[in-house]
């Protein structure tokens, strides 16, 4: 079976990183755990993308190389995504010769094949997106086009190579209804289709007055535009060279299984990707998926409102896996969402503390208090109620976090610890004991042989509490992942069903209420 590549967006240094940044990332990293864990073997790439004009702006307005602003800011994401235990396994960047040298050969290869030609280009650029945008798509208005941008544009005419999108219109939409799950989420789909539809032109690929990039291998005065040198990034990371055969880490891990991107991208990874695959000869990835914007309290991002939100403040007050469960726990993935510290605390109080923390406490509490802290075995053939429930919800979770449908995965788990909880109150183990120890006994273990498996799940969101929950279970004494099927089977000899400090101690209001 091929190995499960999975890619993020490479992200632009023209700043530091921020929750959105961390979502897409975070997103990957849950895939991958989940994909680890069911014992496939993975691939992870993320990056950052740091050539172009607006990095030259960025650089040259603090006083700094446009090579020393982009080893600053890549180091920035670099230690976010350590900070957020982000396991990847390759972290590309653009500036590398790995890179560089993939995106000559590919610029020289589409040129002798005829696909990338010289002309001229006259039109509009916008510095902040690195866009192009022809009179067509703007109409009457002079500004940028995308969504969250709308920055007045830069008329330009120059020299350019053009790269033959024009050609690849029936191509891809014949790709398209071959393959629906390419264009997910498939309510973005329509989106990409209509564009395409509508036609296809030639677009540029280099500039004449931007130094700051890709040189053209053939034609020194121009450097490759910065989108068709992104683009490459996910096979350059794997050693591909046209022309040349192919390495061993492209031949185990191309084509990519899912390119994780935020909505804003999404033309360039459904469209000229692809494209650009198609005359290299390439196989193309299983899945695009564009996933949604962050707003914060209600507004866009944004610098000049100085609410951009560092993931590592919400941290300091919640722990990391609070951060990691709510993100996802807030909004379908795929969707737009706002996130609020009102919200954040909320959530945090209600589903962690409350529900999830409670549940385990007052667990494992009732089984050392009434039980001698007794581990139970492997559940019998015919496990009981609610063990039953929560084996007949593993392949629903499991098939959303396939989908990449994380709320509804959550959603599904926490049904399983609400409903756990609901049956401790209508059980009353605590009033019971005295009168029918056997049934306090067959309903402890029938809610710790639950929420093993609720552990299992778990894992890929919230590591260290999965983790935690396990030793206090009595499965396992040791940070590893372990399949609810393994949590379930029970744990090590000798060991003991344990009362520990709470999971999520539940925090205080607001202040203000906000």
């Amino acid at each position: 079976m091929k190995p499960y590549y999975i890619t993020t967006p490479i992200y632009y240094v023209n700043a530091a990183p921020h929750i959105g940044h961390a979502y897409t990332t975070l997103a990957a990293d849950i895939l991958n755990r989940f994909r680890v864990m069911r014992g496939e073997k993975t691939r992870l790439l993320t990056g950052t993308d740091e050539h172009g004009s607006k990095i030259e702006e960025v650089a040259r307005a603090r006083g700094v190389t446009p090579k020393a602003h982009a080893d600053e800011i890549s180091g920035e994401f670099r230690q976010l995504w350590k900070d957020l235990e982000v396991r990847f396994d390759d972290f590309i960047r653009t500036t590398e010769p790995r890179h560089e040298e993939t995106v000559q050969a590919v610029f020289k290869a589409l040129h002798e094949k005829g696909d990338i030609y010289k002309g001229s280009y006259r039109g509009f650029y916008c510095v902040s997106c690195e866009t192009y945008w022809t009179l067509g798509e703007l109409g009457d208005k002079r500004v940028c086009q995308n969504p969250d941008c709308g920055k007045p544009l830069r008329e330009v005419e120059e020299e350019s190579y053009f790269f033959k999108l024009s050609r690849f219109q029936g191509p891809l939409l014949e790709h398209y209804k071959a393959h629906p799950e390419f264009l997910q989420p498939q309510a973005r789909a329509p989106e990409i289709l209509r564009w395409v539809e509508g036609g296809l032109k030639d677009i540029s690929v280099s500039r004449t007055k931007v130094a700051w990039g890709v040189q053209v291998p053939f034609d020194p005065q121009h450097t490759v535009y910065v989108w068709f040198d992104a683009l490459l990034n996910y096979v350059s990371a794997l050693g591909y060279k046209p022309g040349q055969p192919p390495t061993k880490e492209f031949s185990e891990y191309w084509p990519a299984d899912v390119h994780l991107v935020g909505k804003e991208i999404f033309r360039f990874h459904a469209v000229i990707w692809p494209a650009m695959l198609m005359t290299l000869g390439l196989p193309l990835p299983r899945t695009v998926f564009a996933h949604g914007w962050w707003t914060v309290e209600g507004e866009k991002m944004s610098k000049s409102k100085g609410n951009f939100i560092d993931p590592r403040d919400i941290i300091k007050d919640y722990r990391l896996d609070a951060f990691r469960y709510v993100l996802f726990r807030e909004m379908p993935f795929g969707a737009d969402g706002n996130f609020s510290r009102k919200a954040f605390h909320e959530r945090y109080n209600a589903d962690l503390a409350n529900n999830l923390g409670n549940l385990v406490a007052r667990t494992c509490e009732m089984v050392d208090k009434f039980l001698a802290g007794q581990l139970p075995a492997k559940p019998p053939a015919e496990p009981p109620a609610k063990t039953r429930e929560a084996i007949a919800a593993s392949q629903g979770i499991y098939d959303a976090m396939e989908k990449l449908a994380f709320y509804d995965a959550l959603t599904r788990i926490w049904q399983i610890i609400s409903g756990l909880n609901l049956y401790i109150d209508q059980e009353k183990p605590w009033k019971t004991i005295s009168t029918d120890p056997e049934r306090v006994k067959l309903v402890l273990f029938d809610v710790v042989w639950s929420l093993r498996l609720v552990a299992g799940w778990l894992t890929p969101f919230m590591p260290e509490t999965s983790a935690k929950m396990q030793a206090q279970l009595g499965v396992r004494q040791f940070p590893a992942p372990l399949t609810a099927e393994e949590v379930l089977a029970g744990g090590p000899s000798g060991a003991r069903i344990q009362k520990a400090p709470p999971l999520f101690p539940r925090k205080p209001p607001l202040p203000g209420g906000k």
